[in-house]
């Protein structure tokens, strides 16, 4: 019999090492995160306690190069990623705010004395960071934000409102974007300075196990030397954005075939009409459908994860395995939800609870309208955004 899970055997084309990585992050899911994800979810808690765990497996900004990180493959990334979502959307994207935004964010743009200063501790999760970018009334348009620095001697004063920022109720550093009369830049604002309040956004229907927050910034003053001096306009936060969009892409491949595995241990063991819902022609060409588009999706992202590691990934190419993937990824939930009946309401089965959350990743680091718009401007060379 072929496995269910493998039917192209992609495994075959990852490396020893990328296998060993992708299996100790899986085993660490089974063991800690999915007797538990439930309570967490219906709960509407993150569990703070397995982010010294994260750092333990190097899962913090482990693709970034020196300074206490793993430095690990693009590929690797990804599978803990898809590793991390088939547990819970809300543990890759703790992993995501963490290292593809707020250290990828200091990393890609600080200066060296700010990469020691912030990089080693939250390798290690003793610091947590967050990335604000999206305010209440500026989401697919960053550069309509109105959030503004303004300089008053050689300090910068901030004063604004962020909202959907990952983390920042429990961050120790936000990186904030804003206005400045020379353009956006970012700078990096510790969460006690004065001024400073997130508040988590509740209730809500999707990324339950996970913290979003709205941030406001009221005449918020932090020295010269908080200014990433490398970020200038959008191309800063922006370079950020792909290295989660690029996440994402693996991540929700990992939600789809966890809900595969749902529907397919179900339909082995739930008997209707005196046999296994899985010996139905209806079931059947369910599965085959779920089976074709995860593997479809898991060798794109694996292909751009190769292309990654050759510095020859593009913009545009990371658009189209967001777009693709979570497309996937959603249909592949609500037809293993639909497959286990009534019991798929429940918190005692996957794919509601990985549709929901997937709502939430189709929408951040653009959605599926704007990736449309980046991959139709590839093809045209006309821009319509506007």
């Amino acid at each position: 019999m072929a496995d269910p899970y493998d039917l192209l055997s992609i495994d075959s084309l990852l490396t020893a090492e990328e296998l060993a990585l992708r299996d100790t992050v899986r085993s660490f899911v089974d063991e800690e995160v999915r007797p538990r994800i439930a309570e967490w979810y219906e709960n509407a808690v993150f569990p703070v306690e397995l982010v010294p765990r994260f750092a333990e497996l190097g899962l913090l900004g482990m693709h970034i190069q020196g300074h206490g990180c793993a430095g690990r493959s693009a590929v690797e990334y990804g599978l803990a990623a898809a590793e991390l979502e088939a547990g819970d959307s809300g543990l890759r994207t703790f992993v995501s705010v963490q290292g593809s935004l707020a250290m990828s964010a200091i990393a890609k743009h600080g200066s060296e004395q700010q990469k020691a200063e912030w990089l080693p501790r939250m390798a290690k999760g003793e610091v947590i960071g967050c990335f604000a970018l999206t305010e209440p009334g500026s989401g697919s348009d960053p550069s309509s934000m109105t959030t503004f620095a303004r300089r008053d001697g050689d300090d910068w004063v901030l004063t604004g409102a962020k909202r959907w920022i990952g983390l920042a109720s429990i961050a120790h550093v936000a990186v904030i974007w804003a206005q400045t009369d020379d353009g956006i830049r970012g700078f990096l604002v510790p969460t006690d300075t004065q001024g400073f309040v997130a508040t988590p956004i509740t209730p809500k229907l999707s990324m339950r196990a996970s913290i979003q927050c709205d941030i406001e910034l009221t005449d918020v003053r932090v020295p010269g030397d908080a200014l990433l001096p490398g970020a200038e306009g959008l191309g800063g936060p922006f370079a950020c954005l792909n290295e989660a969009r690029y996440g994402i892409a693996w991540g929700v491949i990992g939600a789809a075939r966890d809900s595969y595995r749902a529907a397919l241990e179900y339909s082995l063991q739930r008997t209707q009409f005196g046999k296994p819902l899985a010996a139905f022609q209806l079931t059947q060409a369910k599965l085959v459908d779920m089976a074709l588009e995860i593997e479809k999706g898991m060798l794109l992202a694996l292909h751009l994860g190769r292309l990654k590691d050759r510095g020859e990934l593009k913009s545009h190419q990371i658009s189209m395995g967001k777009l693709n993937n979570t497309r996937v990824a959603i249909d592949v939930a609500r037809s293993a939800r639909a497959m286990l009946g009534g019991n798929g309401i429940t918190l005692d089965y996957s794919p509601l609870r990985h549709a929901n959350n997937l709502e939430s990743v189709r929408t951040y680091e653009g959605t599926d309208e704007v990736h449309t718009l980046v991959l139709g401007n590839a093809i045209t060379g006309i821009a319509a955004f506007r």
